[in-house]
This record gives structure tokens, sequence and C-alpha cells, in this order.
């Protein structure tokens, strides 16, 4: 063990490169926007400001938003969709409401009291090809040096998996939707 402590500590202090993440939360499975929020409880926890702009839920009230309100300024909250895509049937109204949830993006981006930014189901946005991958991509790599972001949701586009710094793909391996258990509170919102 001794040994192998000497390796993992060689390894560790090779590491030397402090930097803003850019990190992609992306699989059918769940977990994805959960994953973000621990990020940012953590990030709370170390003193630093969190931005969250949603960009396609909209409709649920949320435990997390309700949780997150007990930290007050050191977290803007900004749910700017108006539901799922397939709840609202109104392809201009969900491109608009994307389109101002990146406005407010990149005003985040541009405060320098964030540390963290999550960018919720940013994904579906650039999938159904709701805002321009390129000018996306080429905003997120030039950010700030220091800020972390994270961007969320199913079937990430390959061009914003090369720009991340980190992937995580959920697996979908069982869910209790497939049973019939429905969305509970406290679980899924």
């Amino acid at each position: 063990m001794e040994k192998r402590k000497a390796v993992q500590d060689a390894e560790v202090a090779a590491k030397t490169i402090e930097k803003g993440l850019l990190i992609v939360n992306t699989g059918p499975g769940k977990g994805k926007t959960t994953a973000a929020l621990g990020l940012a409880l953590r990030a709370l926890g170390r003193g630093r400001r969190v931005g969250i702009v949603q960009f396609i839920k909209g409709a649920w009230d949320t435990g997390e938003k309700h949780a997150l309100a007990a930290f007050g300024e050191r977290v803007a909250w900004h749910t700017m969709g108006e539901g799922f895509t397939w709840e609202t049937q109104d392809k201009a109204r969900d491109i608009a409401a994307c389109r101002e949830a990146w406005a407010k993006a990149l005003e985040l981006m541009a405060d320098p009291t964030i540390g963290l930014l999550i960018l919720d189901e940013l994904n579906i946005a650039l999938r159904y090809d709701y805002l321009d991958l390129d000018a996306v991509v080429g905003a997120l790599q030039a950010r700030r040096p220091g800020l972390h972001v994270v961007v969320t949701g199913r079937n990430a586009k390959p061009a914003l998996i090369e720009a991340a710094d980190l992937v995580t793909e959920m697996g979908n391996v069982k869910h209790h939707f497939s049973a019939g258990v429905k969305a509970q509170e406290g679980i899924e919102f």
C-alpha cells in the first residue's frame, strides 16, 4: 500500500493546471441535472456564487429550486423555458425562450461573481437547433478563465463533447418509470 500511495501522490503532484472546466452531463439515464446540482452545493460550500439557467424546463415546481433559495443572492436561478418540448407544442415560442435563456447565460458568464454556471437542458436546445451550435460552443470556449460551466441534457452534440474538459454519460440500466411508477416529489422534482 505504501508503494501504491507513492505512485498516487506522484500522479496528483504532477497535475498543476488550474482552470475553469467545461463539464457535460449527457446520456439517456437519470441524474444529469441532479449531478450538476450536487456540484452547485459543493461550490456554494466553498463560498462560490452559482448561476443556473434552465433552458427547457419551466412548469415544474422543483424541490431543488426551493432548497437553493435558502442561499439567497448566492444563487442566481433562472427558469427560462416553458416546459419540455412535448408539452409546449409551439416551436417558435420554444426557440424564442431558448434565445432568451442563452442571453441570460451570456450575462451570467460575464458576471465575475459567478464561479459555477449550470446550463440545464442546453443540450436539448442544441439538439433541436434552437440555438446556433458554433456560436454556443465558441462562447463557452471563450468564457473567462476561472468560470466552471456544466451543460446538461441528452444527446450532447459532438462539437460540445470535443470542447468539454469532462463528459459524463449517464446510462439507463433500470428506471422505475418503465415499471409504471410516476414522477415523485423529492425524487424527480
